[in-house]
């Protein structure tokens, strides 16, 4: 099954941009996850769709045995630069490059929503070894502040894709998809919270790695751009601020291989 053409086109193309203005997870989130997986030195644990490494680096103090794995060329060359000793493959979820029941634990952030559920979840349950672990994050935008909520919809005004729309509101599907497959346990849920302070042209580039804003033609691209610059010169929280605080809602997920 091949990359989504969005993901695909909109993702190789910023990966530079990528890697600087998208954000890390936060150090609870990350913890919540290696504790919940179990991640534990000499653990075999697989980064899926890994993009540059953002969530793989946070990982590698765990002294696990990683393996990263990421089908886009162009995210996969800066994730090799950044983390040039953690193993990497080009692979998608729905057919992966592992054994049968070779790994302990397999996380996937901000990227779930663009695999095939029932058969990406095949496929995990595939590689996991029996008690094997999963687990799901995403910093999904915090639509409780109103400016974010505003730039959020522009956003999504601009040719949002299936995909896309179903990683940046609820996320509610993830708990019905993997009940649905039924060869998992049931899911544990956790949110927390994450920040991004960021300079207006910093927060012009987060918005223009989003993949049907990075895909689009040029002129679709600068209007929606444009609308955002708008949002932040007229909305009261943003004026006359050097550092804006982009706030995420981190949204985390588990669950066990049956």
């Amino acid at each position: 099954m091949p990359v989504h053409d969005v993901a695909a086109r909109g993702f190789g193309a910023t990966a530079e941009a990528y890697e600087q203005a998208r954000p890390s997870y936060a150090p609870d989130a990350v913890a919540w996850l290696v504790e919940n997986l179990r991640i534990t030195p000499g653990g075999r644990v697989c980064d899926l769709a890994a993009g540059t490494g953002k969530l793989t680096r946070l990982l590698e103090p765990t002294g696990a045995s990683l393996f990263a794995v990421e089908p886009v060329a162009g995210m996969r060359t800066v994730l090799h630069r950044e983390l040039p000793d953690v193993p990497t493959a080009a692979a998608v979820a729905e057919a992966l490059p592992f054994a049968t029941s070779s790994l302990d634990a397999v996380t996937v952030a901000q990227a779930f929503h663009w695999f095939d559920p029932p058969a990406s979840l095949t496929e995990l349950h595939r590689v996991l070894r029996p008690g094997g672990r999963l687990g799901l994050v995403w910093n999904a935008w915090d639509d409780a502040t109103p400016w974010i909520d505003r730039v959020h919809r522009a956003v999504a005004d601009a040719g949002a894709t299936e995909n896309w729309t179903r990683g940046h509101w609820s996320r509610d599907w993830v708990v019905e998809a993997i009940d649905t497959h039924g060869r998992y346990s049931q899911v544990t849920r956790a949110q927390f919270t994450n920040g991004q302070p960021l300079s207006r042209e910093g927060l012009i580039e987060r918005v223009a790695t989003t993949s049907h804003i990075a895909s689009a033609s040029p002129d679709v691209r600068e209007r929606t751009l444009d609308a955002v610059r708008e949002i932040l010169a007229t909305d009261a929280a943003t004026p006359d601020r050097d550092v804006i605080d982009f706030r995420y809602v981190v949204d985390a997920f588990w669950c066990e291989r049956r």
